[in-house]
């Protein structure tokens, strides 16, 4: 036992001895007392785990939506000149060249059979139309149908495994969401832009026959027509379009086409090779107080008839020159762009209730749309 107790204090005076050293050389050593650089180095430190997704982060959208991002690369045999052969135009103007015109857009597949939407004038008059995936994989595409009132086209291409974007609610929209825009700017390869909503609803920009757009300050450039406008969450929300720019680069100004309008156009050109539209035949105007004095209405708001169409389906239903249209079905009308819309939208053959003032009459009239008549192409000059 005295053993015992003299091995035990000896083992005692060898801990305090070691303590008294290294409290009086290394005092670091045992101050766990937290110290500024300790606090910044904690402050520095990753605040999520090695492939988190960081806050604030669009990768998640970006990843979902890009892959089915198509570049287009379109090539134009060029037309020869019908006076290069002769030698008096060769002696002024030397000889043509006979290079094929080329271009560049973006477009979005929309369905596993291969069907990708993208712009009218991204395609329009090409002999022949590539389609390059996210995936380095490309392939011919085929025209299945255009539709220039919208300036949007589908084409088709016969790749397996497609990737396809999964279709969003633009009429879900407000001003100040955040969105994606996904294109191929200038040729450099896919890119990510991003933006809020500015506005929605734009018309009057004569781009289109029927004009509804988003506007964005994603920058959007060209290349990117055909592209995608996105949600955060990767949904198609519309078809990007046109820039306003003085430059030709982006100035936060953009527009896309609204998915809701983008596929009523796929579904007419992909089932009927065509997009069938209501019709009601009468001639709109603005309302202003000039026409107002003159066909003695009180309205205030709404688009002033001046014209109808003997035997069409707004005379025929008992509108009249001088009514002013203020609301079709639940969706108002402001002007003549918002009425060709929704009188557009209308589904010929099935009536629709037709908000009228007349003089000083509140009117409900059923208007039965036809199929608005296609626009005569004129045959080009030979």
């Amino acid at each position: 036992m005295k053993r015992f107790w003299l091995v035990f204090s000896q083992a005692v005076t060898v801990l305090v001895a070691a303590y008294f050293v290294v409290a009086t050389l290394k005092p670091q050593w045992l101050d766990r007392t937290p110290t500024m650089s300790n606090v910044v180095a904690l402050l520095e430190a990753p605040a999520t785990a090695p492939g988190a997704v960081p806050a604030g982060s669009f990768r998640i959208a970006a990843q979902r939506a890009s892959a089915a991002v198509v570049s287009i690369s379109t090539s134009k045999a060029s037309r020869q000149n019908p006076s290069s052969r002769d030698p008096w135009f060769r002696f002024f103007y030397g000889e043509q060249g006979e290079e094929n015109q080329s271009g560049l857009g973006s477009g979005v597949i929309v369905s596993p059979n291969g069907y990708v939407l993208t712009n009218n004038h991204v395609i329009e008059g090409a002999d022949e139309i590539e389609v390059f995936l996210n995936d380095s994989r490309h392939g011919t595409a085929k025209v299945i149908g255009t539709d220039p009132d919208t300036d949007l086209a589908v084409l088709k291409i016969e790749l397996d495994r497609l990737p396809v974007i999964v279709l969003g609610n633009s009429d879900q929209l407000e001003v100040g969401d955040q969105v994606l825009a996904i294109g191929n700017p200038f040729g450099v390869g896919q890119t990510v832009t991003s933006g809020i909503v500015s506005a929605l609803g734009r018309n009057q920009l004569g781009i289109n026959t029927f004009e509804n757009f988003i506007q964005t300050d994603a920058a959007i450039n060209p290349g990117n027509s055909g592209g995608a406008l996105v949600d955060t969450n990767g949904n198609l929300l519309g078809i990007n379009t046109a820039i306003y720019s003085r430059s030709g680069g982006s100035m936060g100004i953009g527009f896309a086409i609204p998915v809701s309008t983008a596929k009523m156009v796929l579904d007419g050109l992909v089932k009927d090779g065509q997009v069938t539209r209501g019709w009601i035949g009468v001639e709109p105007n603005d309302l202003s107080p000039e026409l107002a004095e003159a066909f003695g209405v009180q309205a205030q708001a709404g688009v002033i008839i001046t014209g109808v169409l003997q035997n069409g389906p707004a005379a025929k239903a008992g509108v009249r020159p001088g009514d002013v249209i203020t609301r079709i079905g639940d969706r108002s009308v402001a002007d003549v762009s918002q009425l060709l819309s929704v009188v557009a939208a209308l589904k010929p053959g099935a009536p629709a209730r037709f908000s009228v003032t007349r003089k000083n009459q509140n009117l409900e009239i059923e208007v039965t749309p036809g199929v608005r008549p296609r626009p005569k192409v004129p045959s080009p000059e030979r």
